[in-house]
C-alpha cells in the first residue's frame, strides 16, 4: 500500500490518519508535539521549517494539509507553512491534498458550488485563497499535483471545543440545560461530519480526476441549530431543547478581551443568512455520499 502523510492531528487529521492505518497503508504523522495513533510514524516538527517536511515526504504518494492555525494568526502563520507543502509536493512527488474551508467565497446567496470565485475581501480569507491559488499555480505549471477540498461547520466524533456542534452544544443538551447560542436559531446552515471530510481527503488524494480543482465535502442537507437541537434530542429519547442567545453587542464586548471572540465579526455573515454548500458534484463524480445524519448524530453524541 501506499505512503501518506499527513500533517496535523487535530479534529481532521485524526480522522484521516486512523482511517488511512485501517485500510493498510503506511502512515507518518507530523505535528509539532510528534503525537500520533499507534501504527503511525510520528514526527515532530515546525511545519514552516521547509527542510524538515521535505524529509518527512520523502516517498510519500499523498501529503495530506490538515494543519489549522488559530483564526486570528493565519497572517502570520499560513504563509511559511504553504510554502512549506509546495516545497515538499514538489520534491516528493506526493500529491498535495488541501483541506480547506470556504471563507474565501465571502457573503452568497444561494447554494456555494465550486465555481463560484473566491471573491472575499477579508484580509484572513484572501490567505486562504491565496494558498489555492499559487497551489493551483504551480500545479498547472506541472511542479506538483494538488486538490483542496472544502467543508462548512464541522461536526461529529473529536470535535473541538470551536465546533457550535460540539462541547458547547451536546453536554448541555444531553443534561437538559440551555444551550447558549451567539447566531440566530431558525437559520439553514450546512453542518460536515468530519469522518466525511477524512473519506473525501482519500478519494480526492487518490483520484486523477480530482487533481487541479476544489471539491465540496459530501455534506447533508442544511439544518438551523434548532432543528439539529431537536433531533439529537429525540436520539435519546428527550424534549426539544431550550436554547439562551448571547446578545451580539455583548459578544463584541468580549471580544476585547478574547482574540477569537473578536474575529466572529468576521464570520457573522456566515449564520445571519442562509449559508448552504452544494457537494452535488463531488458525490456525483466519486459515487460518494454524506453519512446518514441520524447516524453521524448518534455518533457526535455517543462521542
Amino acid at each position: 500500500m501506499g505512503k501518506h502523510v499527513v500533517v496535523g492531528y487535530g479534529q481532521v487529521g485524526t480522522h484521516l490518519a486512523r482511517k488511512l492505518l485501517e485500510r493498510g497503508h503506511e502512515v507518518t504523522v507530523v505535528t509539532r508535539s510528534g503525537r500520533g495513533p499507534e501504527g503511525a510514524v510520528k514526527v515532530a516538527a515546525d511545519i514552516a521549517d521547509q527542510r524538515r517536511l521535505i524529509e518527512a515526504a520523502e516517498g510519500a504518494d499523498v501529503l495530506y494539509n490538515c494543519v489549522n492555525p488559530p483564526y486570528h494568526r493565519w497572517h502570520t502563520d499560513w504563509p511559511p507553512m504553504a510554502a512549506s507543502f509546495l516545497a515538499a509536493a514538489e520534491a516528493s512527488g506526493a500529491v498535495l491534498a488541501i483541506l480547506g474551508n470556504l471563507y474565501p467565497y465571502g457573503p452568497v446567496t444561494g447554494p456555494m458550488t465550486e465555481d463560484l470565485p473566491l471573491a472575499s475581501t477579508n484580509a484572513k480569507a484572501r490567505v486562504r485563497a491565496r494558498m489555492w491559488e499559487d497551489a493551483l499555480a504551480a500545479h498547472r505549471a506541472g511542479r506538483i499535483r494538488v486538490t483542496e477540498v472544502r467543508g462548512s461547520d464541522f461536526f461529529g466524533p473529536g470535535a473541538t471545543d470551536q465546533s457550535y456542534l460540539g462541547t458547547r452544544f451536546v453536554p448541555a443538551l444531553k443534561a437538559g440545560k440551555p444551550i447558549q447560542s451567539v447566531w440566530p436559531l431558525d437559520v439553514p446552515h450546512s453542518w460536515t461530519y468530519l469522518p466525511d471530510v477524512a473519506e473525501a481527503l482519500i478519494v480526492a488524494g487518490g483520484d486523477e480526476r480530482a487533481w487541479g480543482k476544489p471539491w465540496h465535502v459530501p455534506t447533508a442537507e442544511p439544518m438551523t441549530f434548532r432543528e439539529v437541537g431537536e433531533r439529537m434530542a429525540r436520539l435519546i429519547g428527550r424534549p426539544a431543547p431550550k436554547f439562551a442567545r448571547i446578545p451580539w453587542p455583548l459578544v463584541r464586548a468580549l471580544g476585547l478581551f478574547s482574540p477569537m471572540l473578536g474575529e466572529l465579526r468576521h464570520i457573522r455573515y456566515q449564520f445571519v443568512a442562509p449559508y448552504i454548500l452544494d457537494s452535488s458534484a463531488f458525490q456525483q463524480t466519486f459515487g460518494v455520499t454524506p453519512t446518514p445524519l441520524d447516524e453521524a448524530l448518534k455518533a457526535t453524541l455517543d462521542a
